[in-house]
């Protein structure tokens, strides 16, 4: 009896174990079932289509909305994996409904039964024609009244065939689109979604809108070595006619669109790096020269001049002909080149997935014929300032001010060719030794009270600065690791989550985020509890570069990628371009967030 009673036990306790291991095993992904369909029979290159990816959840289970009510659970998303050739131009969400549940106090907005994501693609006109696969990775958790399953990956597939441009096609499961328009909520915009919807309206309206874009990429830090360039080339000159000054103006402004324009369709149809042109040391080194050349001639070592031949049969008169302004402007364009956000990035897309050249050279044209019509103003005022009356004795040092303008800009160059790590330290010495050189050394106009005052409080200025950038140079900022699939390999298996940054010794943001936001104390203990990762794409052409480039979707620099401890990409806090402490903070909080629903 005994013996019977002891065996009892132990099947008892078996059974219990075999059981509690099968309710472990139960994965969210076993409580949907996943099918996909599109919106026509083939796709032609360049065309658009729809598809819906249908969640259909095992009664009485649910998933939570995309998004959700309390921070700890998992929002339901879809990311694509593998979408070579195709723009995702919109993610619609279906409208959650509000239920109340027995493990939470307040209701949650969830997806139950059939719930159906809808999404639009673009196709490139390069597309190759055959049969293709969309992949993608649909993130769930689901619940039932009284318990949530750990969250879960789920594989989709979206099948769909490519025919040339002009093969016709035909619209099927129209019924299944009919709850895809604008009232659907939930919508999310994908990567050139705004850009997408802002050219398919009236055309016009559209390179409007783009033009205000490039005017407003003015606001970002690094374009403003352009404004001192500038200044320093028109107001150096002697030219006093005002319309020929506006003249020399907009050929210095079309030589920036022009090479900014070039720029961005080799890289849109390249699919490389915004501004990684830039990062060959040779042409850094030209840049720097030539802003040295500059800037002796400042100080009146010499004159620049075209020959008088080539100057007199172009009708540009004054010193430096049409040919030379508008070669300033094309070296002056390449200052912008790295300053990528993220209108830039969804043009790049855009333009890429059109194919057409000659359409992606109007759409960069103009958008940098925005970006330059403040250098429009701005070297039209600065060349009149010949006119000012009493303009000979102040004007010798605002030339010798620009002269060490440009060589602060010259040695910036130069630095990121030769020594990249210690670049800053060259603003530091300019700031110093030329505020020193201008405010108290530099002997013009000493018998005049008030211009002694003023150049004595530039000195200061310059000194305070110096001492300011000094100090921050000093700060300790975030340790990073060296990228590699080894440590991201470790880092998941560990459960914790990553931060990689993107960035490239020629990328000025990226030096921005370096000294002003990595640096921040906040910012450095929330980011403690991640695997901080640095991946240089300075030679963005190496195989591993590349590898990486697509891996992650990086079509510029800096970009700051942020993983889940399983090693999911948090989409919505990827970061591209500079940002200041707080804005940086609420990435990664989004992550944090993220990180705690899951242990």
């Amino acid at each position: 009896m005994k013996l019977f009673l002891s065996n009892l036990f132990i099947i008892t306790l078996l059974v219990g174990f075999f059981s509690s291991s099968d309710a472990q095993l139960i994965r969210s992904s076993d409580k949907v079932d996943i099918q996909t369909a599109i919106s026509v029979d083939q796709v032609e290159q360049g065309g658009e289509f729809k598809a819906v990816v249908f969640l259909n959840l095992e009664y009485p289970w649910h998933v939570n909305s995309h998004t959700p009510t309390l921070d700890w659970l998992i929002p339901t998303e879809i990311t694509l994996t593998r979408a070579e050739g195709l723009i995702l131009t919109d993610i619609r969400y279906p409208e959650a409904k509000t239920m109340t549940f027995g493990f939470a106090e307040e209701p949650l907005d969830v997806y139950e039964e059939e719930s159906p994501i809808f999404l639009s693609f673009r196709t490139s006109a390069n597309k190759e024609p055959g049969n293709h696969v969309i992949e993608a990775n649909l993130r769930i958790q689901a619940c039932d009244d009284m318990q949530c399953l750990a969250p879960s990956d789920v594989e989709v597939r979206i099948p769909y065939t490519v025919v040339a441009e002009g093969a016709g096609f035909s619209e099927v499961n129209q019924e299944l689109f009919e709850a895809y328009d604008a009232s659907v909520v939930g919508g999310v915009e994908g990567p050139g979604a705004e850009i997408s919807d802002l050219f398919s309206g009236n055309m016009f309206l559209a390179f409007i809108g783009i033009f205000l874009i490039g005017l407003a990429l003015n606001l970002t830090p690094c374009v403003y070595p352009m404004i001192s360039v500038t200044v320093s080339l028109f107001g150096s000159r002697q030219e006093s006619n005002t319309f020929k000054v506006f003249l020399q103006a907009v050929v210095y402004v079309l030589g920036i669109a022009t090479m900014y324009s070039a720029l961005g369709v080799m890289a849109a149809l390249s699919g490389g790096l915004f501004g990684s042109w830039l990062q060959s040391p040779w042409m850094l080194g030209f840049i720097g020269f030539l802003m040295f050349g500059l800037a002796l001639s400042m100080f009146g070592l010499y004159e620049i001049q075209l020959p008088y031949w080539l100057t007199s049969k172009l009708g540009a008169g004054g010193k430096t002909g049409t040919i030379g302004t508008f070669i300033s402007g094309l070296v002056v364009g390449i200052f912008a080149a790295p300053c990528v956000g993220p209108p830039i990035i969804a043009l790049l897309a855009y333009v890429g997935t059109v194919g057409d050249p000659l359409f992606g050279f109007y759409v960069f044209f103009v958008l940098s014929l925005g970006l330059g019509l403040p250098y429009l103003i701005l070297g039209t005022f600065s060349g009149l300032m010949q006119k000012m009356p009493k303009s000979g004795v102040w004007m010798v040092w605002v030339k010798k001010l620009f002269g060490i303008v440009l060589i602060g800009v010259g040695g910036f160059y130069f630095g990121l060719a030769l020594f990249p790590a210690y670049v800053e330290w060259i603003i530091v010495f300019t700031l110093a030794i030329g505020g020193f050189y201008l405010g108290f050394m530099e002997k013009s106009g000493r018998d005049k009270p008030i211009f002694s005052l003023v150049k004595n409080a530039t000195g200061v200025i310059a000194l305070v600065i110096a001492l300011m950038i000094y100090f921050n140079l000093q700060k300790e900022g975030i340790i990073w690791e060296i990228y590699s699939p080894e440590k991201l390999e470790m880092a998941v298996n560990e459960g914790k989550p990553v931060m990689i940054d993107f960035y490239a010794d020629w990328c000025i943001p990226c030096r921005e985020l370096d000294r002003i936001t990595f640096t921040d104390d906040e910012v450095i203990e929330s980011t403690q509890n991640m695997v901080r990762l640095k991946v240089d794409l300075t030679n963005f052409d190496s195989p591993e570069s590349e590898a990486l480039r697509q891996q992650y979707e990086i079509a510029g620099v800096p970009t700051i990628v942020f993983l889940d401890p399983s090693g999911n990409e948090v989409r919505n806090a990827r970061v591209v371009g500079f940002l200041r402490p707080a804005d940086f903070m609420r990435r990664v909080n989004l992550t944090n967030e993220v990180s705690l629903s899951m242990n």
